[in-house]
């Protein structure tokens, strides 16, 4: 019998996935199956972990931000709808909106002085066709973040 555990812990997550053609329309609802397992092991709340779910390709798109579901149901059942992009990958794009866009109070984040962690989880195939390195240093110098990158094949091996 398999052991369910909830993290308990108060973050603000945004998830930002792949939604470029090189992924294919198969490993985009792989990663959709994966994204609702990992939102089954968090403690969801208003005031547990909020999460919000931006997905990119030749443009980013916030599907959900952090305020806009209260409940792993709500959630599970947007990222499910999610309609896959299928063009380009601009993950410098997609960290630059994690940055000025996805952990701001207008998108659900709770303020710093609240010290609430805010953790940015990227999916992709790890083919970006713009540059990552500026917005991947501000995401990490910017100290609430904790960017995190999963490539889809490992997602295939979960």
């Amino acid at each position: 019998m398999a052991v369910s555990t909830t993290v308990s812990a108060n973050i603000d997550l945004v998830l930002l996935i792949d939604g470029s053609k090189s992924v294919r329309p198969e490993n985009f609802e792989l990663i959709k199956k994966f994204v609702n397992q990992v939102v089954d092991q968090l403690d969801i709340s208003a005031h547990g972990t909020r999460v919000g779910l931006v997905q990119y390709s030749s443009q980013v798109r916030t599907e959900f931000p952090l305020s806009m579901y209260k409940s792993k149901e709500e959630i599970k059942a947007a990222v499910m709808k999610v309609a896959y992009m299928e063009k380009g990958t601009m993950t410098g794009l997609a960290l630059k909106h994690l940055v000025q866009a996805s952990f701001s109070e207008a998108e659900g984040a709770r303020t710093d002085l609240r010290h609430i962690p805010r953790v940015g989880l990227v999916f992709t195939d790890g083919r970006s066709q713009d540059d990552i390195t500026e917005w991947a240093k501000k995401a990490k110098e910017a100290g609430e973040l904790q960017p995190k990158i999963a490539k889809h094949r490992d997602v295939n091996q979960c």
